[in-house]
């Protein structure tokens, strides 16, 4: 019965993280990754969304300006300007043994030797396990912004309206909820 349980539990955990990082609070439902910001001076705001391994920079940095332009028309203004903007990448390497291989050593035991290549530590064996590499990489997205009441500048091209942001991207939000 405790297998059992041990087996369900772990199923609802992988279930849990099988989906992107919807648009939401950072932390929202037990998510990894979402929106946070931070207030730096009256018209002035740090902004940022990260993402899980399964969300796409494009979607990422999208959710950023989406978040950006919320926040603008949340705040009482029109039109915001992106002071700087970075996306960071996260990516780590992950291998498992095949579990069912039986070496001459037995199971869970053989010779092998480590070695460092391509920016992570990698196993040599010379009774080769098949192994199932995987990369997962995680994006951040930040950005500063200067919001602005009336029409945008004029030939300013890091300034946004805010709402036309949010008509032209809200169809492409995912919501809490989009993924079951």
């Amino acid at each position: 019965m405790k297998k059992l349980f041990a087996v369900l539990a772990g199923s609802l955990v992988l279930t849990a993280c099988a989906t992107p990082t919807v648009y939401a609070p950072e932390g929202y439902g037990g998510q990894r990754g979402g929106y946070a910001e931070q207030r730096v001076q009256e018209d002035r705001w740090a902004v940022a969304f990260s993402g899980n391994s399964l969300t796409s920079r494009e979607t990422v940095e999208m959710y950023l300006l989406y978040r950006a332009a919320e926040l603008t028309v949340q705040s009482g203004y029109d039109w915001f300007v992106t002071d700087y903007r970075e996306t960071e990448a996260d990516t780590r390497y992950y291998s498992n043994p095949d579990p069912w291989f039986r070496g001459s050593y037995g199971p869970y035991w053989g010779p092998n030797w480590r070695f460092y290549r391509g920016g992570y530590w990698t196993a040599w064996d010379p009774w080769y396990r098949d192994m199932d590499m995987r990369q997962a990489t995680r994006y951040e997205a930040r950005s500063e912004i200067v919001m602005g009441r009336g029409v945008a500048p004029a030939g300013e091209r890091h300034a946004f309206d805010a709402r036309e942001v949010m008509q032209n991207l809200g169809p492409r939000v995912a919501r809490p909820g989009a993924y079951g």
